[in-house]
């Protein structure tokens, strides 16, 4: 069979990935319940065996690209699918949070520009695309870690990082109860931002509204950059 047209099964599938997405933890669970969504639909053999061809591993590498890079709901996923499916040109990331990194690997001012996101995340999609069980989403509410967007029980792009970032937290044992500090810290600089900002907002000059958004992105940046060099000189002392 020409390689082209070669079917790879489930394990050869699943190893290619793993391969292909070293950080992600992918499994056979996984990969069926894509196609239970109908995301992929790979050939079944005469005796029910799945068989994957190039086109239905270059969806799953989307799929996996997708939430990895831009942690994007299933749901949103299924409809850039679909538009490839049909050949219409496929949407943009809207809404998928933007990380835009310095040289140095710190977020820039860019990164906190307002994205405008209408991305609506469900809980049953949070819990899958931020790989977390549904305790520790509910840890993580408990603690004002992540919420719904106000009147909706959905979730924002920025719940999903969150998630996920907590997620592979407690991998090392770090727990939701123990992330209290960070949000804390994190009131405590936005109250900053806040003061800084507020006389920008209130002056009557023309581009305050601007001027006061682009302020509060610069400020946030510098905020994190100078928070991720405390900790990186810090951590010095540990090595």
């Amino acid at each position: 069979m020409p390689a082209s047209r070669a079917r790879l099964s489930i394990g050869q599938a699943l190893a290619q990935l793993r391969e292909e997405f070293p950080d992600s933890d992918i499994k056979e669970s996984k990969i069926r319940f894509l196609e239970s969504e109908g995301l992929v639909e790979p050939e079944r053999t005469p005796a029910g065996y799945r068989k994957y061809s190039e086109q239905d591993m270059e969806r799953l590498r989307y799929i996996l690209r997708a939430q990895k890079e831009h942690y994007l709901p299933l749901k949103v996923i299924g409809e850039h699918l679909d538009a490839m499916d049909r050949g219409l040109e496929v949407p943009g990331m809207l809404g998928a949070p933007r990380v835009v990194l310095a040289p140095d690997g710190l977020p820039t001012a860019e990164a906190f520009a307002p994205m405008g996101s209408d991305v609506r995340v469900s809980r049953r999609e949070l819990v899958k695309t931020a790989e977390i069980t549904e305790e520790v989403l509910a840890e993580l509410e408990a603690y004002g870690l992540v919420k719904t967007r106000p009147g909706t029980s959905h979730f924002d792009a920025d719940a999903v990082v969150i998630a996920r970032a907590a997620g592979q937290l407690a991998e090392f044992g770090i727990e939701p109860r123990h992330l209290r500090a960070f949000r804390t810290a994190a009131d405590r600089e936005i109250g900053l931002v806040e003061q800084v900002v507020a006389p920008i907002r209130r002056s009557r000059e023309e581009g305050a509204e601007g001027r006061a958004a682009q302020a509060v992105a610069d400020i946030a940046a510098l905020s994190v950059r100078l928070h991720a060099s405390l900790v990186r000189a810090a951590l010095r002392n540990l090595r």
